[in-house]
């Protein structure tokens, strides 16, 4: 299995801080179960430190523990299938929800998915915890269009179509999953003006440190 790094993300906590109170953790992962299928995995659970609420418990109390999955289909970013399971939880009527969200197949990731998840399982019509892990995968499958493609030709042995494709033009086409996807990619902002000007996209910053890095030449081509 591909290993990632583990090391702690969080800020240094403040000097002056008494003790950890609660640790929530999310964690999502894609995998490419097909040429056309993604699978995206995500769990969130909540912690209380040992001894908070069990006195002389010397182990983490998980409050929460939520997973969900579900396929998205490539290149549409239509989820195709939805799984959710409880862990831990609180309450006895807490998995009662798991199978509502099943609702999920049929959404497009690409366009509304936001406003459609909080429709759907917002408030008393969901779990506020899966609800959130919800909305914090759906950008990996975004996030994973251009690695599908990485991933085919790597394993047939072709280019890496990240690095060395050609480019295919500047209309909105290939860049319509971002467009007002966040601030970068506002439909009226520079970097848009500039790709449907014809010019090429920059080598995202920790692409290009780690290129050099390794003494390996930016590709003239990029466009990823």
């Amino acid at each position: 299995m591909t290993s990632f790094a583990t090391d702690d993300i969080l800020p240094e906590p403040p000097p002056d801080a008494l003790e950890v109170l609660h640790d929530r953790e999310y964690r999502v992962r894609a995998f490419q179960i097909a040429d056309d299928r993604l699978l995206i995995q995500g769990a969130v659970r909540d912690q209380k430190p040992p001894g908070l609420y069990v006195p002389d418990d010397p182990e983490p109390l998980t409050i929460h523990h939520m997973q969900l999955s579900f396929e998205v289909g490539f290149p549409s970013l239509e989820i195709v299938a939805a799984t959710v399971h409880f862990e831990s939880h609180p309450h006895p009527t807490c998995p009662s929800i798991e199978t509502h969200y099943e609702q999920l197949v049929g959404l497009s990731i690409a366009r509304g998915f936001t406003h459609k998840v909080r429709e759907l399982f917002g408030g008393p019509r969901g779990c506020t915890h899966t609800t959130a892990l919800l909305q914090a995968m759906a950008p990996v499958a975004v996030q994973c269009f251009w690695s599908m493609r990485a991933a085919t030709a790597k394993r047939a042995g072709a280019d890496n179509p990240v690095v060395s494709r050609e480019r295919t033009g500047s209309g909105d086409g290939n860049l319509a999953y971002v467009i007002n996807s966040c601030h970068v990619w506002a439909d009226d902002g520079p970097a848009l003006a500039e790709r449907r000007a014809g010019g090429g996209p920059s080598v995202p910053i920790p692409m290009q440190r780690r290129l050099d890095e390794l003494g390996i030449e930016t590709p003239v081509d990029f466009d990823g």
